[in-house]
């Protein structure tokens, strides 16, 4: 299956009123994919999905177009399980081979350039004592961003529909329950802006992230680093490249933990039979992610 490749979307946060227009946006996107995932089999008409959105089919259309760069039907279409099964079968290789081919150290997330560093095991196992982590709430194109950043960069990111922003954030928290957390919500934007800004995905000031787990974890989330956008990658994939063959369980507890959604893309891993399952914030939220990166990619 081919999808057309369309114009770039306009990106929400350079146009007017461009965070209240973010999250509107994604309201609407919410639940006509939650609509379009539950009903794609029987592949419904735009009419259903605006219908399901609150939209009319015209403003559903322009709303795709605006949000992903995709007509609802395209994305319809990327979201198909045979669609998935096709990402499945090109991603092997591709993870393979950029494993084989030594990457460690800074990594390169799809278009936003990203450097790593772990956490030392005794951070980790201290419960994040002696930290100072600054925390926001911003606007973004999959609901409401959780973000939290230390001295060194982005320790954590996690997204929230109205109303749910304090038990998201105390999600997070509990991965650090000894740090000290104060919220700044202008030291935090400049860094969601970093992530979800497209303009800002520049090679020459790639954004620091750090990650906070036990060995294990980090060496799973250092593999999802390598996973192209547009491509995706199973449990036992990962489990095996990291020289873990029988830990595919240990590895989706791994992914589910990862405290940086999006940036490093625990949205790529999907069950063996290529369905898109399981995601700590709601399989719907999901979905959206891996539209609007095939929006921006043009998938084959």
């Amino acid at each position: 299956m081919t999808l057309e490749k369309n114009p770039a979307p306009a990106d929400p946060w350079t146009q007017p009123d461009a965070p209240g227009a973010a999250l509107r946006d994604y309201d609407a996107v919410r639940r006509a994919i939650a609509f379009i995932s539950e009903n794609w089999r029987s592949q419904p008409a735009i009419a259903a999905m605006a219908d399901a959105a609150g939209v009319t089919p015209d403003e559903l259309h322009h709303l795709f177009r605006r949000w992903a760069g995709l007509t609802p039907k395209l994305f319809m279409q990327a979201l198909t399980l045979d669609h998935a099964k096709g990402l499945l079968r090109k991603s092997a290789s591709v993870l393979d081979a950029a494993l084989d081919s030594g990457l460690s150290g800074p990594g390169r997330l799809h278009d936003l350039f990203v450097t790593h560093e772990a956490m030392s095991p005794g951070e980790w196992k201290n419960g994040g004592s002696g930290m100072k982590l600054a925390f926001g709430f911003h606007p973004s194109p999959f609901g409401i961003a959780i973000v939290i950043a230390s001295d060194r960069g982005l320790a954590g990111l996690a997204f929230a529909d109205g109303g749910e922003e304090q038990a998201a954030l105390a999600d997070m928290k509990r991965r650090w329950p000894n740090a000290t957390y104060v919220e700044d919500a202008g030291r935090t934007g400049a860094l969601a802006q970093r992530v979800f800004d497209t303009r800002l995905w520049r090679a020459d000031q790639p954004l620091r992230v750090i990650l906070i787990g036990t060995d294990f974890e980090v060496r799973v989330w250092q593999t999802l680093l390598r996973i192209p956008m547009g491509k995706v990658t199973t449990y036992s994939t990962i489990a095996a490249s990291i020289d873990r063959p029988t830990a595919s369980r240990a590895v989706g507890a791994a992914v589910g933990k990862n405290p940086v959604s999006f940036v490093v893309p625990c949205h790529r891993v999907l069950g063996k039979s290529g369905a898109l399952t399981g995601y700590h914030w709601g399989v719907t939220r999901k979905h959206a992610m891996l539209g609007w990166e095939a929006g921006r990619i043009g998938l084959e």
